[in-house]
Parts: structure tokens; C-alpha cells; sequence
């Protein structure tokens, strides 16, 4: 999780190795996963040299935070990677402890916060409150010109060669903007990056409407678009970082400026540091379908200290040396999983992240499903349908923060929406799409049993929920392109799907005729056209309406900018 003064003070006051390599047999384990879907987990902790907002969190207590990660990791043989900020970078205890790490396999990388002494050695004015100040247009290289990025880069990158010998392979944050990505690619050849999961208002980082887990090439003026195209393309992997509960996070904190956080992070109590969720989220990555691979990634930054994520690590650690030896996982270091996601894919892959089965207790399931077009995720609760979430990409939707600089302490990031169950929600009038039908002479919310997940092609995700409303089942497709919804009925059935919102919402769209929904979000205008269906606007507190044609709803989800 992020370590910035919202998350980390809440945090703060509310939850009141020998260093050995790993044996020739356990690197030949955790390239042996089993099946066709690699299930692909890296253990990235990062190291700031200071923590200026607890007075009590001192240098030392960082550092020994650090030895004590390494210790448990090589206690149960996991490699890994450890990223290091400039002030870290710079330290000898860091320098010394790092490169006492066999790089079999560990991996020691860079982390992408602006601290004063990098500042100031590229020759620039500190602005910052404290030596490290984790506003976005101080500690983040938004914050400055593009020259002053290549300047601060390269400060980096001469440090980091005179101290290891090499240039870093990996450089992850919470974000960085795509001119300083690209220039990092084309001068240093990076090969991996990673940033924050997707999370609205957290520590004042908006990052929303993005491909949800995995990872992707990002357009060369969006670094959290998608490209849609190679020539387009920063040709460096971004992994999502923070091993997201992909039922639990998308909704917390419905109504509020901040979303709360629920993810793999060892410090949450509900999270990360719970035997219960870490078992059944760890169970649902390796198990259930997954399109392409899936990914998580593990570990956490020192600033929490040891104390806060010791339980966590403890919990975690021996599980996902156990899941590596029976061959379910592969562990990697951010290096090796770029490298192979360069070799494996050309541009942003199809893949998709299920849940069958929730944690005890609940009878949630869900789907999420990213291609270089869109993402989409669909929510099973109470035995009905909502469709929580549509995202469309664009390479040409530039960022904010491609070649100008963050006037605000906080960030945003964004997509084109459809649909989406987070920002257009109130908690008690919750935002989606929901399947209806009339039936005798009454509309309903359509009932079903549990959905069932099938690949029937490479980079396709069929999903297919009986109906116990009616006779029959609705069968999703979904690949790279498309998306077709098909009703499967002896009976002919009138049904279709209602988008609901808050009233208040704030919606994209323009103009709704029969075949196109036209939308218009952050200056740039898109559509969405149906292949088969109708959209309609029956007013009322139903936002939009779309009914099949033919028994059949279907896009093509590459196709929402030309006329």
C-alpha cells in the first residue's frame, strides 16, 4: 500500500535472510507452474531513508525494518525485489546490506519518489515541507519540467551505476509520468515498471478506469493508458501493484472523497495481515480461471516498520513458499516478469481475473476483464447481475501530466467511462447495470445460480449464468475487441439492462440515438456503437437502457472514435 500522510496516519492510529539464494531446485520450481495460465507473483519492497511525519519511526527503525524482510524472505527461500529512493540509494548501510544479496535472486531496483538530495544534486530548488514530501508536484517527478525530469533521472541512474555496476532494470511508484517512463526506456532500457492499483482520492492519488491487475504497455502520452497500437506504445510493462481484493476494493467508500483500502499489503488487519483473507485470496488467484496469467504482487515499503507488517509477512511468507514448490506460482523479480512479458506479448494482452467463490459468509462473485480496448468487471450479489464497471482506452487521451507540470499537491488519472459504480454511487442508491426482464406483466431484477468461467479460445473469456427468474442462461463473450451478451431461452423473454445512478451523478453522455451512445469526458469526445441492440432513454432514474436485437447485445469496443 501507498505510504502517504492520509493512508499511513490512519493507519498509524486505527490498527493500533542468513542471505542465501534460493537452490538451483527451488529456481527450477517456480518456473515449472503448472497449467497453462502462469500465476505470477513478485515481492517488491521499497525503501524510503526517512520518515519525516512520526517522530518515532527513525532512520534505524527503517533500516532494520529492511533487514528483518530480507531475513524472513531468505528464512523460507523467496527472492524478490527491493527498490530504493534516492536517499536510500545513497546511504552505505542500504548500499552495504543490498549488495550482500545474491542477485540470483534478488533484484534491486529503483523507486520512483523525488527526496530533496536528488533535487538538489540535478542542481534544482527544493520545495518540499520535509526532505521527502509525498505531494504529487514535489515528491513525484509530475511536479517538475520535462528537462528537470531528465535531469533527475539521470542523477539517478549515475548514483545507482556508481554504487552497483549497472543500471536498474525496474523503476515502480505510485505513478510516473509517461515523458520520464519513456525517457528512462530509450536512454537506461528499463524493462519493467509497476504503479499504484486503481483507487479513487487515496492519499491524494486518483488513479481510476484503468487495466485492473496485470499489467500493460502504456501509451507515450498517458502513462496509465493503454496503447492500442505498438508504434504508440512505451514498450515497458506496468504492473499493477498492491494485490487488489477484486470484490471489496472497487466499492470502499462509496459517497466519500477517499477510498479505503483492501489489498495483500502485510499492514491491514482486514487484508494483507488477515490468515483468513490472505488464505482465500491467494487460493482464488491460483485456482480460479484466469485469462493470459495473473499477478499479484506482495510485500510492502519500510516506512511502516516491522512491527506493523511482521504478522503479515509471517502469514504470507511460508504460504507462498508453498505455493511455489507445488508449482501454483511462479515468483519472480519485477526484471524477470517485464522480460517475459516483452518476449510473450507485442502489446497489452487479454486477460481477466474470477472469483467463484468469496471469503465465508458472503455469496459474492466477480469478473474482471482487461484488453488494450477496455476493461469490464461484473458483480454477482444476492443471486442477481450487476455490471459494476466499463472503461474504454484511448492512446490519444493524453495525461495531464505528459509534458506539464502538477500545480496540485494531489493526481489524477483517468479513462473513458461507461459505466461506472464507484464515482457515479451514493450509498444508498448504488450505481451499475442490472438485467431486467418483464415478466407477467411486471419487471423484475433477473435471478440466477452460480456463474461458470470457461477459455474456449486464446484470449477469450466465456461466461455463462443460469437463470432461475426465467428458463435459460445469459452467456457473456468476451475477447480482445468485442463483448456479446446472448440470452439462451426456449421461451421468447423481454429482457434488457438498466443503468441506474445517484442523481447527482456526473455522466459523459452526449446524445443517445438507437446505435450509438455518444460520450464526451475530459475534452475528449467517444462513442459507444452497438454491433446488435438498441440504446434507448426511458428517462426517470433510469440512466440508459440497452435491449437486445435478436436475443443478442453486442460491441466491438475498439471502435468509439471515428464517426
Amino acid at each position: 500500500m501507498k505510504n502517504k500522510s492520509t493512508r499511513f496516519l490512519a493507519f498509524i492510529t486505527g490498527c493500533v535472510i542468513c542471505l542465501s539464494a534460493f537452490s538451483v531446485s527451488a529456481q527450477k520450481a517456480s518456473s515449472k507452474t503448472t497449467g497453462q495460465t502462469p500465476k505470477i507473483v513478485n515481492i517488491v519492497n521499497f525503501i524510503r531513508l526517512l520518515e519525516p511525519r512520526d517522530p518515532a519511526i527513525t532512520e534505524d527503525v527503517l533500516y532494520q525494518t529492511v533487514v528483518k524482510q530480507i531475513a524472513i524472505m531468505n528464512k523460507y527461500k523467496l527472492g524478490g525485489t527491493f527498490l530504493l529512493q534516492y536517499d536510500a540509494l545513497i546511504d552505505p548501510r542500504y548500499q552495504k546490506l543490498l549488495k550482500a544479496l545474491p542477485r540470483g535472486s534478488f533484484e534491486i531496483g529503483a523507486w520512483w519518489e523525488i527526496p530533496q538530495p536528488q533535487v538538489e544534486k540535478a542542481g534544482l530548488k527544493w520545495r518540499g515541507r520535509y526532505p521527502w514530501d509525498w505531494r504529487a508536484n514535489i515528491g513525484f517527478s509530475t511536479g517538475y519540467t520535462p528537462k528537470e525530469r531528465e535531469k533527475l533521472v539521470d542523477v539517478y541512474m549515475a548514483a545507482f551505476k556508481k554504487i552497483f555496476g549497472y543500471y536498474p532494470k525496474s523503476v515502480g511508484s505510485w505513478f510516473i509520468d509517461s515523458y520520464s517512463l519513456n525517457y528512462m526506456y530509450q536512454k537506461y532500457h528499463i524493462v519493467a515498471s509497476s504503479n499504484c492499483k486503481d483507487q479513487y482520492g487515496t492519499d491524494g492519488y486518483t488513479l481510476w478506469g484503468g487495466y485492473w491487475n496485470q499489467a500493460y504497455y502504456p501509451s507515450k502520452i498517458n502513462s496509465y493508458m493503454p496503447a492500442q497500437h505498438e508504434a504508440n506504445q512505451i514498450p515497458v510493462p506496468i504492473f499493477r501493484m498492491l494485490g487488489s481484493d477484486p470484490i471489496r476494493q472497487y466499492d470502499n467508500g462509496l459517497g466519500t472523497t477517499r477510498q479505503g483500502v483492501v489489498t495483500l499489503e502485510p499492514v491491514y488487519k482486514f487484508g494483507g495481515g488477515d490468515s483468513t483473507w490472505v488464505n482465500w485470496f491467494l487460493k482464488s488467484f491460483t485456482e480460479d480461471k484466469a485469462l493470459g496469467f495473473n499477478y499479484t504482487q506482495a510485500g510492502q515499503e519500510n516506512s511502516f516498520t516491522w512491527d506493523a507488517m511482521a504478522k503479515g509477512f509471517e502469514i504470507q511468507m511460508p504460504l507462498l513458499a508453498r505455493l511455489r514448490n507445488e508449482h501454483k506460482i511462479r515468483l519472480e523479480t519485477m526484471e524477470q516478469s517485464g522480460m517475459w512479458f516483452k518476449k510473450k506479448y507485442k502489446v497489452t494482452p487479454a486477460t481477466s481475473f474470477t472469483v467463484s467463490k468469496d471469503i465465508a459468509g458472503s455469496d459474492l462473485k466477480t469478473a474482471w476483464f482487461n484488453s488494450r480496448f477496455y476493461r469490464i468487471n461484473l458483480l454477482w450479489e444476492n443471486n442477481t447481475l450487476r455490471i459494476r464497471d466499463l472503461h474504454l482506452f484511448n492512446e490519444n487521451f493524453p495525461s495531464a501530466y505528459h509534458t506539464k507540470v502538477a500545480t496540485s499537491n494531489e493526481c489524477t488519472f483517468f479513462t473513458l467511462p461507461v459505466i461506472d459504480g464507484y464515482i457515479w454511487s451514493k450509498p444508498n442508491q448504488i450505481a451499475g447495470m442490472r438485467l431486467k426482464a418483464i415478466v407477467d406483466g411486471q419487471e423484475i431484477l433477473l435471478a440466477g445460480k452460480d456463474p461458470v468461467y470457461t477459455h474456449p479460445t486464446p484470449g477469450s473469456l466465456h461466461i455463462s449464468w443460469p437463470l432461475t427468474s426465467i428458463d435459460g442462461s445469459l452467456e457473456f463473450d468476451l475477447d480482445e475487441r468485442n463483448l456479446k451478451i446472448k440470452l439462451l431461452s426456449a421461451k421468447p423473454c423481454n429482457w434488457f439492462f438498466d443503468l441506474n445512478t445517484a442523481q447527482a451523478a456526473e455522466l459523459p453522455f452526449q446524445k443517445t440515438s438507437a446505435k450509438q451512445l455518444d460520450c464526451r469526458f475530459e475534452g475528449m469526445n467517444y462513442h459507444l456503437k452497438t454491433v446488435k441492440g438498441n440504446f434507448s432513454n426511458p428517462g426517470n432514474d433510469v440512466k440508459l437502457r440497452i435491449t437486445p436485437q435478436m436475443n443478442i447485445i453486442q460491441f466491438d469496443l475498439a471502435d468509439i472514435t471515428k464517426p
